[in-house]
This record gives C-alpha cells, structure tokens and sequence, in this order.
C-alpha cells in the first residue's frame, strides 16, 4: 500500500492520545530507550503523548497503571514495550489478557511475520499481543528498541494514521 505522501506525510491528519508504558526491572528513566522510541515516534506522526510510566515485571502494577489509562476516556491508545517473552518475570500478557474485551489476533501475528525476518525463528517467543480495553486500543510488544521499531513501522503507524486506507483503528475511535 503505498504511504501519504508531500509536506506533511509524516503527520497524521488526526492526533492520538497516546499513553507509553514500559515493563522492566532492569531499566529505569535514563534508559529506556524503548520507550523513548515509542514516545518520539508517535510524536513524530503528529500524535500526543499524554502519559508515560515505567513499572516492573509485576501484574498487578501493570494492571492498575494500565486500568487507569483505559478508564480515562482522555487516553486512546496504549503503547506498552516489554514483559512479553517467556523469562520468569515476563507477565504483560497475563496482566493485559483480562483488562481486554476484544483481541486483535492479527496484530501479534503480523509482528511475527515481520520479526522473523529480523530474528529469524527467535521470533516465536514473542507474545506481543493488542487488544480493545473500554474504547481504548493496547498494544504490547517485546522490550527491545528493535523489536517497538519493527511494530512501529511495520504495522502501528499506517493502523493509527487516518488516511491508512482500506482501514486503520483510527475509525473505529472516532467512529468515523
């Protein structure tokens, strides 16, 4: 499909509410390059960058930053990076799976498809997922600069840009 293009074919016509939220237990504010990715690059499509939060491998944080961000009818879209593999400590998908009233099957597959290109068979250990929570759309994905990059190129920013044809999430926000 071929992208917008002219002066502004990096900014979307519509703007976000975008909130970025990392799970680490190793990383804090001054490194979290992930983050700082998803943050910069949502900027950069012209979207707005109205929260951000750093927790640990811990469900029941992960829940309560995330419940909130999904009953503020302010925030639209959350960007979550990390906790999606299989370590010990790796429990995004256990704290998101029940918060969600829809999945978006696709979207861990098409990463995936996208990351095996990248990592080759190391990909089927992602568990990156998204899904629709009260309105809001969440989407998680491993906590790798790279692996936010591939998700961010390859599929969020055409599904959260609104001249993304034949369809984007855009719509199904704003109803339009």
């Amino acid at each position: 499909m071929a992208q917008p293009s002219g002066p502004d074919a990096a900014q979307s016509t519509v703007d976000l509410a975008v909130a970025v939220l990392t799970v680490s237990d190793t990383r804090g504010p001054e490194d979290d390059t992930s983050g700082d990715y998803l943050a910069s690059a949502a900027a950069g499509a012209g979207h707005r960058v109205v929260a951000r939060d750093l927790v640990p491998d811990d469900v029941y944080r992960l829940r309560a930053v995330l419940s909130a961000w999904i009953a503020d009818t302010t925030v639209e879209v959350v960007l979550v990076t990390g906790g999606t593999g299989f370590a010990g400590r790796d429990s995004t998908p256990e704290a998101v799976t029940p918060l969600l009233d829809k999945h978006i099957v696709g979207f861990g597959e098409v990463f995936r498809s996208l990351s095996l290109a990248e990592i080759g068979s190391s990909t089927v250990q992602s568990r990156a997922l998204a899904g629709l929570a009260n309105g809001t759309l969440l989407f998680c994905m491993p906590g790798s600069t790279g692996a936010c990059r591939t998700a961010w190129e390859g599929i969020l920013r055409e599904q959260l840009d609104s001249r993304h044809r034949p369809c984007n999430f855009v719509g199904l926000l704003r109803g339009t």
